[in-house]
């Protein structure tokens, strides 16, 4: 199973009253397949503020953004959570509602030994018969996937790739040891380009929503020797990388980008409590970016 280079962590579109507009969600699928070149989406991940959405609205996202997609791009279901049974059993209704993969997120808050880890994903992974992705964002969860453990966990037949958002140094780690057909990818947009260049297969990216073409530019002009267009490619992008989480000061994942969206004409919505919209002052940085 291929996810491809550029996979979108996808906004769930809300409505005035804070419920999934399915209207705007079919949109931005299509949106994010034709105009920005997503190879895969993930759904209910962070960006699409799966802490607040219900099981029941995970389950009818599965399923409406593949039949939405219709094999355009893959799907994949963002399903860890730091309850492993209830991971198990929302990555089962992935399953069922015919997604092409999961994500799994570092469970948060409880802080389990690397061993804890190791056994959580363990267990999902056994759950399923679905490709499994990590995800090891330490600034999030209060715990870092340690490099031993994620090489331990790509031994596993399922476990196909990791997002690593610790650090290049971990990062190099696992791309040095890992096995053949195990995929790392940045979880960081602005690190994108020096991800590649130390061997990550691609991104998993925010800023996608916005200029998902002219990334996918700069990963084939890396892959294909073009290493100084793709370093000005990078450079171009790189004030839209830092602008969606630092605008001028760091906001919460997705407020920017859902703002964004919305200023391009694509209304996503708000967020939900315990996010807050934009600020005037944050909007008006938005603006300014997107010129």
């Amino acid at each position: 199973m291929s996810f491809g280079r550029l996979i979108t962590a996808m906004v769930t579109p809300f409505n005035e009253k804070l419920e999934i507009d399915w209207e705007v969600t079919g949109r931005l699928v299509d949106y994010l397949i034709e105009e920005q070149k997503s190879d895969s989406l993930v759904v209910s991940g962070t960006t699409g503020e799966s802490p607040t959405l219900t099981d029941s609205e995970k389950e009818e996202l599965f399923r409406f953004t593949v039949q939405r997609a219709a094999g355009r791009c893959k799907i994949i279901a963002g399903t860890g959570s730091n309850d492993t049974a209830h991971s198990i059993h929302l990555t089962r209704i992935a399953e069922q509602a015919g997604v092409d993969g999961v994500l799994l997120v570092a469970p948060y808050y409880n802080k389990p030994s690397q061993e804890g880890l190791y056994r959580h994903f363990k267990a999902i992974a056994e759950s399923t018969r679905l490709p499994v992705m990590l995800y090891n964002v330490p600034g999030r969860t209060g715990v870092n996937i340690s490099a031993e453990t994620t090489l331990r966990l790509a031994q596993l037949p399922n476990v196909a790739a990791t997002k690593e958002c610790a650090s290049l140094d971990q990062m190099t780690e696992i791309i040095k040891d890992a096995p053949e057909g195990f995929r790392v990818y940045s979880g960081d947009d602005s690190v994108t380009l020096p991800a590649l260049s130390v061997g990550a297969y691609g991104i998993v990216s925010v800023a996608s929503h916005i200029i998902g073409a002219d990334m996918k530019e700069l990963i084939a002009a890396y892959t294909e020797g073009r290493v100084e267009e793709a370093a000005r490619i990078n450079s171009r992008c790189y004030p839209i990388f830092k602008g969606l989480f630092h605008c001028p000061h760091p906001v919460p994942n997705p407020v920017a980008v859902k703002y964004a969206l919305t200023h391009k004409g694509l209304p996503v919505g708000g967020v939900r409590l315990p996010l807050v919209e934009a600020t005037e002052d944050e909007a008006a940085f938005i603006r300014k970016l997107l010129v």
